[in-house]
């Protein structure tokens, strides 16, 4: 059994891209989630350069060092903390939901986060959120106010004042002139 950590895997899409690289090149899955796979064989150093380079084509990324690996799952784990920000009528605070999904201390995350990517999680965290209200923003379907509730935020002040901090611009003026070049996916974030 051999389990790959996968750089760039964000959404259900890229399981799906993933699974299919994987089984196009005869390789038995255990399981798939965002991140990570685990596959039923053993891989030797051809099968994982054959693998790389077929996931390189598609986007994605081969994690080859744990140290990459760890942030990468942080990075993950806090996009589904985003959908589940979303789903949940209450929901859990970003330190009890990575302690509970990633089975260790939030100081320890915290740190090694910090360290390893220059910006604090919450900072990060920030990032996906002001990226998620530029989506919905653009979709014209939900009003401020309903997107501040959607994504947690206190008040639409508190979302209005984060966004033009982290933006530059305010929400009324980036709507004025909403564009495909102004968001970012968040994997690249």
């Amino acid at each position: 059994m051999t389990t790959l950590q996968i750089k760039n895997m964000v959404c259900d899409r890229c399981i799906m891209t993933v699974q299919q690289v994987l089984q196009d090149l005869d390789f038995e899955i255990e399981s798939i989630a965002l991140g990570k796979v685990i596959l039923a064989e053993d891989l030797v150093s051809e099968d994982l350069e054959k693998i790389s380079e077929e996931l390189v084509d598609k986007g994605f990324e081969l994690i080859k060092k744990n140290d990459k690996a760890l942030l990468e799952q942080i990075k993950v784990q806090l996009i589904d903390y985003l959908k589940h920000l979303e789903d949940a009528e209450d929901s859990d605070k970003v330190s009890a939901f990575l302690e509970r999904n990633l089975h260790y201390n939030y100081s320890y995350l915290s740190k090694y986060f910090s360290d390893h990517s220059g910006v604090t999680i919450e900072k990060y965290l920030i990032n996906l959120k002001i990226e998620r209200v530029k989506e919905l923003l653009s979709y014209d379907e939900l009003t401020l106010s309903e997107i501040a509730w959607k994504l947690n935020y206190s008040s639409v002040q508190y979302l209005s004042n984060q966004f033009k901090k982290v933006t530059g611009e305010t929400v009324s003026s980036f709507r004025s002139h909403i564009d495909e070049n102004s968001r970012q996916s968040l994997d690249a974030i």
